[in-house]
């Protein structure tokens, strides 16, 4: 039996890497699946026609999520266009690596929206639809628990906030039934961050398999915190690292 079958998720970011993952397993676990992009209608579509291709539902939204009106709207169409809204992914984020001397402002500000500021704005107006039993999954990163390397200040600060965000929203929506979580990933094998680029053998040298995980590594635990069997999860932040962090 497919764990998810009459839910409904957004995944916010969901048109590659590790957004697209998530929503393909998702929606093989039975969701009707809404993604958001932001400038490659393209990989959406490809992604959203592999889903329809399988037999599942599957709609793109375009969204920046650097505007929070335009996170809150992609939420809401979502909702209107697959009936409902179960189960909220935060996925995109941005990622500059730079020494903290070299930041502009600009780019400063561009990690708190869209790692931070659209994490709350789409969380805050997903509630208004989530039912009990609801599920808000945000991806963060090992960073948040250890900067191992140099550049990532403000990336590894962006998603360190995220810690507190999850803890209080999930002491606050425990009441509704609703359950919050963090999903901390390490080294994935992505275009952003792939295993034979600039410092992969690096990345590779300071975790405890020696190795990269796979988007599909992610989707699997985000689908396990998106299904009925993670009630009893909330409030936490899962490191799924290869022992990067150990």
């Amino acid at each position: 039996m497919k764990n998810l079958s009459n839910q409904t998720a957004l995944v916010t970011g969901g048109s590659r890497g590790i957004g697209a993952a998530i929503a393909k397993r998702l929606a093989k676990e039975g969701a009707s699946v809404a993604i958001t992009y932001n400038s490659s209608p393209e990989k959406a579509e490809k992604v959203i026609g592999e889903i329809r291709a399988a037999g599942g539902t599957a709609i793109a939204i375009q969204a920046d999520s650097a505007d929070p009106n335009a996170v809150k709207q992609a939420v809401n169409k979502a909702a209107a266009e697959l009936g409902g809204l179960n189960i909220l992914v935060n996925n995109a984020g941005i990622a500059i690596l730079k020494s903290v001397e070299d930041f502009t402002l600009e780019e400063f500000d561009l990690h708190t929206n869209v790692n931070i500021r659209a994490v709350f704005a789409g969380s805050q107006e997903a509630i208004k639809h989530l039912p009990r039993g609801g599920r808000i999954i945000t991806i963060g990163s090992c960073m948040a628990e250890r900067v191992a390397g140099l550049g990532g200040s403000v990336y590894a600060m962006s998603k360190s906030a995220l810690t507190g965000l999850t803890k209080g929203m999930a002491r606050d929506l425990g009441p509704k039934g609703i359950t919050v979580n963090l999903v901390h990933p390490g080294p994935v094998d992505t275009d952003m961050n792939p295993s034979t680029g600039e410092g992969a053998d690096w990345q590779r040298s300071i975790n405890a398999l020696n190795t990269f995980g796979t988007a599909d590594d992610i989707a699997g635990l985000v689908a396990y915190l998106a299904s009925p069997e993670s009630g009893y999860i909330t409030g936490t932040g899962v490191v799924i690292d290869g022992g990067t962090n150990i």
